[in-house]
């Protein structure tokens, strides 16, 4: 079946999740610097998925793929820095790697499928 929306895209979509529990955590957080580059971040995942995906060409949409997830290894570096400030508990930090990480393999799914 040929994707022709990035929102049917299983990277996008848990992207997006990420991006939910990232501003779930991080809400309240006073520590506005902290808090602005770790939306910013978990936003970008998604958002690269989407730009790459419209831009309707495979080296455009690997481009931004590489994007995306350099956004989501930022992410993944914020929340540990995020548990050694006791930001967050080991609970949110280890269920947020496992998203990272889970989006990381998606992500490399995507681009070894555009190779082909």
């Amino acid at each position: 079946m040929k994707i022709v929306q990035f929102e049917d895209l299983i990277g996008w979509q848990k992207a997006q999740d990420l991006a939910v529990l990232i501003y779930g955590l991080f809400q309240e957080l006073k520590e506005y610097g902290f808090k602005d580059q770790i939306f910013r971040a978990s936003v970008s995942v998604s958002n690269n998925v989407a730009e790459g995906f419209e831009r309707g060409s495979d080296a455009d949409f690997s481009r931004f793929l590489f994007i995306s997830k350099g956004s989501n290894g930022e992410v993944k570096s914020m929340l540990c820095l995020a548990k050694r400030l006791n930001f967050i508990s080991e609970n949110d930090l280890k269920f947020g790697l496992s998203m990272c990480n889970e989006i990381g393999k998606i992500l490399n799914g995507l681009l070894k499928s555009l190779k082909k």
